[in-house]
């Protein structure tokens, strides 16, 4: 997940949660009620068909409800919809049969049609939007983006007031867990055609939400804003929290800070920071579906369009010192996209990323042939790079890092570093203007296909223009497979293909460090998606 989309932050790439097991206790028989967490970029919008950042699906996660969530063993579950429909049509129609008591933060009744709305603008050219990929499957979204076809012709329709019918082009094995991704939530209708679609989502007042909590104080520019309980909500009483304060820390002596005041409730750290807390009793380590990685800028005018230049980077990169040297918090050196306990390949018994994953050990010897020949090629003596960051403590720290490899391991190069706002860091990003990017993928659901996917040619989510025709044959027969065994094996040589080409350089999977109050139970921190905090309370 992702235009924008960090630091590790508490709340991440993309899903809807639900915590079984905790419905016991309510708002009156909690001694406190009130939850501080942070975010490590400020909320710019909660229009989920046009923007993909991690603030802001970490924010949605816990204010709105789509037709499917995942419960604490991370299945997935009815949310606004009344059960788990089974495809028919030879698996290619879900007939879908929605709550009736769902309604609203402003007291409308969710209806069938707010989920036709909402796809149909997150397909929309017209409306900008950046998370297009996902829907590629559901019948004529491939077409709908291209701008051959109206956004009335998406396989999506109302059959009544609360019955949905979604069409696809072809079966879908991970269709179930793909809609319970933020992108798929819906949108009141009634209430964003009275605000206007540019206005929708861009502060308090020009947003509802259907789920647990709804969102004040945000005016659309502040670094801190509060979720307050839905009065309307279905099922308001298992909701024990009353309210959830939201902040923006960028650096982990801040969050600490926070934290040992008792400002925050839910902390994250990194680097010097949490290595100095591996043995407090606060720490909770969270694994996450999350890989960090270097985009390059594979454009014609860019030098790293040169295959063995983009090769060479990698190859100098010690990802064991970075991991532990810069982050020291837990966090593992990457040798495929597909990030640990993502998916387990069932036609092997592997774990996906594991059976994939090439050497992380650096080679700087044939890293400098490389680099040498790479040089000649493009005809040039020396190259400078523009290496782009956000502005966080962790983004800073591992930048550095590769500067300081790159410069130091390689010869006639420099490399020049901007660390900027995360809106800054998406235009200069849409623009081209940068040679390497730090960026991460936080997988929204559990499956390859939610990181392979967003690297195929002209995909929104791929900046670094990697266009690559093999690798682009394979994620399509993976999508279209018809059998878990051509799917598996498509998305195995789609992950070599990936490697062998450097369309990427993966830097580490990501252990998130969360420094936790103690009595407060009923979070769930999923390894793909973020974590749900509606069903939490104080002990």
């Amino acid at each position: 997940m992702n235009k924008s989309i960090i630091k590790f932050i508490a709340p991440i790439m993309i899903g809807m949660f639900f915590l079984a097991g905790c419905s016991s206790k309510s708002a009156t028989t909690s001694k406190k009620t009130t939850l501080n967490l942070m975010q490590s970029s400020d909320l710019t919008t909660l229009d989920n068909t046009n923007q993909a950042t991690m603030s802001e699906f970490s924010t949605l996660t816990n204010l709105d409800e789509g037709l499917y969530k995942l419960n604490s063993k991370n299945k997935v579950v009815p949310a606004i919809a009344k059960s788990i429909a089974k495809p028919t049509n030879n698996g290619k129609t879900y007939t879908i049969k929605l709550r009736k008591n769902a309604r609203w933060s402003n007291g409308d009744k969710v209806t069938a049609q707010d989920f036709v709305y909402s796809w149909r603008r997150s397909v929309d050219p017209a409306n900008n939007p950046v998370y297009t990929y996902v829907f590629s499957g559901i019948k004529n979204a491939d077409a709908i983006v291209a701008g051959k076809l109206a956004p009335t012709k998406l396989g999506i329709k109302a059959k009544g007031k609360y019955t949905l019918v979604i069409t696809l082009e072809h079966p879908m094995q991970s269709f179930n867990k793909l809609v319970t991704m933020p992108v798929f939530l819906p949108q009141d209708k009634t209430f964003v055609q009275k605000v206007g679609t540019k206005k929708y989502g861009t502060s308090a007042k020009y947003t509802v939400s259907n789920g647990a909590f709804k969102i004040t104080n945000w005016t659309g520019t502040n670094s801190s804003y509060t979720l307050v309980k839905n009065e309307y909500y279905y099922a308001k009483k298992k909701v024990a929290l009353t309210k959830i304060n939201y902040t923006t820390v960028k650096d982990d002596n801040t969050a600490y800070n926070l934290f040992k005041t008792n400002k925050l409730d839910d902390a994250t750290v990194s680097g010097v920071i949490a290595q100095g807390l591996q043995n407090n009793k606060n720490l909770k380590k969270v694994s996450r579906a999350w890989t960090y990685y270097l985009q390059v800028n594979q454009s014609s005018n860019s030098p790293l369009a040169n295959a063995k230049l983009r090769k060479a980077i990698s190859l100098v990169i010690n990802r064991k010192q970075l991991t532990q040297k810069v982050l020291a918090d837990g966090s593992t050196a990457a040798g495929s996209f597909v990030s640990p306990k993502t998916a387990t390949d069932p036609t092997t018994g592997k774990d996906f990323s594991e059976e994939t994953a090439t050497s992380t050990t650096a080679d700087v010897k044939k890293a400098k042939k490389l680099w040498k020949e790479g040089l000649a090629q493009i005809g040039k003596s020396s190259v400078t790079l523009n290496l782009i960051a956000e502005d966080t403590d962790t983004q800073k720290n591992v930048a550095e890092y590769i500067q300081s490899t790159i410069q130091s391991k390689l010869s006639n190069v420099t490399v020049k570093v901007q660390n900027l706002p995360a809106k800054s860091l998406s235009s200069k990003k849409s623009a081209g203007d940068f040679d390497l990017s730090l960026w991460y993928w936080l997988a929204d659901y559990a499956d390859p296909i939610n990181y392979l996917g967003i690297l195929t040619s002209g995909n929104s989510m791929n900046p670094g223009k990697y266009s690559d025709s093999a690798y682009d044959t394979y994620i399509a027969k993976a999508q279209t497979a018809q059998t878990t065994a051509a799917y598996w094996s498509n998305l195995r040589k789609a992950e070599k293909q990936l490697q062998e080409s450097t369309g990427i350089i993966p830097l580490y999977y990501v252990k998130e460090d969360h420094l936790v109050q103690s009595g407060l139970k009923g979070v769930i921190y999923h390894t793909a998606g973020f974590a749900d905090y509606t069903r939490a309370y104080w002990k």
